[in-house]
């Protein structure tokens, strides 16, 4: 075989793997397949400078890797706010008219599976990578390159990031669980279970194997022109990835609602798992307008399905300790699967919730399980009981440690800073690399100190000697040195940093970045109204660091002490942006969060949206929207070389 002949074998092979994996049309055998793959494959074995790097052969697994290297991807990768009912649809529709009253619905299903980060370059598949956190995931781009769905090379040169889901049909996923069943392995529990299990297959050959298949659902980089989500997702189509089974793109609320029960009656039919329905707005300037909250994007949502239902009986009532000391009661129920997941406990939120149930330990309850959301008791069936169920009562004491509780109604509490349930986990997210990042301080190494009564709280950390390391099993001079030279370090750590560290509920990152340049050094004396009023935050998130701040102010105040982290609260230098009103919008030569910390020195409060309270919009090439809205409104603009002019 010459070059060109195989140039034309590729060319035939290529078209035929995708009537297979992406069309499921298959237009060859597998004998005709088989026999020109394996033509192709021997021209490159023999030729391997010349061989195309986007042929199939090249999806074949069999390299074992190490691991999975870290990898971040380009522009963050967002979570959705949940829906449950339309209602609640109605509501989010209601808050972006607030901003247009006439907009456009981008709606498709929303696959059960892994969420997954394509990076090209120049056309080719340059890194695959976990959702992880949203802003770092795990590399698996061998075995992504197993994945038949995935186009290896696209008619595009441009960086993009194609995210999507992978999933694994449901016939698929029962084959692959009655092999496991025939060779003794676990089984999985649902198909997507099974996705994200194979798709951090260590062995690529085991991912090949698997049938995959990956759905896009939206992009991240990218420097596509047009206008709408709808025609940049078309154009993603058109470069070789599968399209779902059905999407809306409309103006019409009806629509969506006809969409949604249209699925939901098509359930079983689809070969992919389902567990909603993802309604997004259309046009790009819109979203970019409405922006996003800590956690999520406020131009999406995802609207769940209804949750399949199944009657068991509460066998026990149980008692979590969390890391902040909330003492969570946790249903026992006899075992009951529910869509392919066997589930033994659900959550029952607190002791008023099973009050106002009359929850009773003996009861038939009827049980649900959405997606990805903790099973719940919905119901009690009080006409089956017998007389023989027991009212629970409330817990008096910690059923860690003992220690009289605090309780607060729907909030019960232990106050004992030395409980198990507490400390050990306080100090293992303290030490994590999300938090302070202390090497060599892993979570064995926590709990040693703990049981050895070496530390028992997180401040004992920073007393810790060299001798005390040495007395333990498995620590050396050198281990105890490195371990103690990286506590030393941790200390005048940024203060948005220390205040993740120390695992409020319901504060992350973002939000303890947001505490931490709101207050400063003085976060500990800040106010329930003051910490409502930040951007982003909502009551659950309020009431939550006001309680931490009630519980552990002294215990706080003296660790700081130790720790000395330093403020991040904004220097505000006087301006004419001092106390106003700025959004920017368009292309600037530096980046957007440079430019927007600038102003927020100089007193300036940064939107994304405009409106009549704006006082300047800035704007930089290819502005949009926002610039003719503030033309339109009166609102005073500056380019981007006028705003340099008035800082200097």
């Amino acid at each position: 075989m010459n070059h060109q002949e195989y140039i034309e074998k590729l060319e035939i092979l290529k078209v035929w793997a995708k009537a297979y994996y992406v069309d499921d049309a298959p237009i060859a055998s597998d004998e005709e397949y088989d026999r020109l793959y394996h033509e192709v494959l021997k021209y490159e074995q023999e030729n391997p400078l010349f061989a195309d790097e986007s042929s199939p052969t090249k999806r074949v697994g069999g390299v074992v890797l190490e691991g999975f290297e870290k990898a971040s991807h380009k522009a963050r990768m967002w979570s959705m706010e949940d829906v449950f009912d339309e209602h609640d649809l109605d509501a989010w529709i209601e808050r972006v008219k607030k901003v247009k009253e006439r907009f456009t619905f981008y709606c498709e299903p929303k696959f059960d599976g892994a969420s997954l980060n394509l990076i090209y370059e120049n056309g080719m598949l340059k890194q695959a990578i976990t959702r992880g956190d949203g802003s770092i995931g795990e590399d698996v781009t061998q075995n992504v390159k197993t994945i038949g769905s995935i186009p290896l090379k696209i008619a595009y040169e441009g960086e993009i990031e194609i995210r999507g889901e992978v999933v694994i049909k449901k016939a698929d996923f029962e084959r692959l669980n009655d092999e496991r069943l025939k060779n003794n392995e676990s089984l999985f529990a649902n198909p997507r279970n099974a996705a994200a299990g194979s798709l951090r297959q260590l062995d690529t050959s085991v991912t090949a194997k698997r049938k995959l298949m990956f759905y896009p659902w939206g992009i991240g980089v990218n420097s596509l022109t047009q206008s709408f989500l709808s025609q940049k997702m078309s154009f993603v189509y058109s470069l070789g990835f599968l399209q779902p089974p059905r999407i809306v793109v409309t103006q019409n609320v009806q629509d969506v609602h006809t969409l949604y029960h249209e699925l939901i009656a098509n359930r079983d039919a689809i070969e992919m798992m389902m567990d909603g329905m993802v309604v997004k707005v259309d046009d790009i300037s819109l979203q970019e307008e409405l922006g996003y909250t800590v956690k999520y994007p406020k131009w999406m949502v995802a609207f769940k399905f209804p949750a399949i239902e199944k009657v068991t009986k509460l066998k026990d009532i149980t008692l979590q300790v969390g890391r902040t000391g909330v003492v969570t009661p946790v249903a026992e129920v006899e075992a009951v699967n529910i869509e392919g997941v066997v589930v033994e406990r659900a959550t029952l939120h607190n002791f008023d919730e099973i009050e106002r149930k009359d929850i009773r330990i003996g009861d038939s309850v009827i049980i649900i399980r959405s997606g990805d959301v903790i099973p719940k008791i919905i119901k009690v069936l009080v006409e089956r009981r017998n007389g023989t169920e027991v009212t629970p009562q409330r817990p008096l004491s910690c059923p860690v440690c003992g220690s009289e509780l605090l309780d607060e109604g729907a909030l019960i509490k232990c106050q004992n800073l030395s409980c198990d349930a507490r400390v050990v986990g306080a100090m293992i997210h303290f030490a994590s690399k999300k938090a302070l990042n202390i090497d060599g301080l892993g979570d064995k190494i926590i709990e040693q100190l703990y049981a050895q009564n070496v530390v028992l709280h997180v401040k004992d950390l920073y007393a810790l000697k060299r001798e005390q390391l040495l007395a333990l099993e498995g620590f050396k001079a050198k281990k105890a040195d490195n371990l103690l030279e990286a506590i030393e370090q941790s200390k005048k750590v940024s203060l948005e940093k220390f205040i993740n560290a120390l695992g409020i509920e319901h504060i992350g990152e973002v939000a303890a970045k947001k505490i931490a340049r709101a207050f400063g050094l003085e976060w500990l004396e800040a106010g329930y109204e003051a910490i409502i009023a930040l951007e982003g935050f909502g009551e659950e998130m309020a009431k939550s660091l006001v309680e931490f701040i009630r519980v552990n102010r002294d215990e706080t105040y003296e660790l700081m002490a130790v720790i000395e982290p330093v403020a991040s609260k904004l220097e505000i230098t006087e301006s004419v942006f001092t106390g106003k009103t700025v959004v920017l919008t368009g292309s600037m030569s530096k980046p957007r969060d440079e430019i927007k910390g600038m102003l927020e020195q100089l007193g300036a409060k940064v939107s994304g949206s405009v409106s009549k309270k704006t006082d300047f919009v800035i704007f930089g090439e290819e502005a949009g929207s926002k610039l003719d809205k503030a033309i339109e409104l009166g609102v005073k603009t500056l380019s981007e070389s006028e705003l340099n002019g008035m800082i200097e």
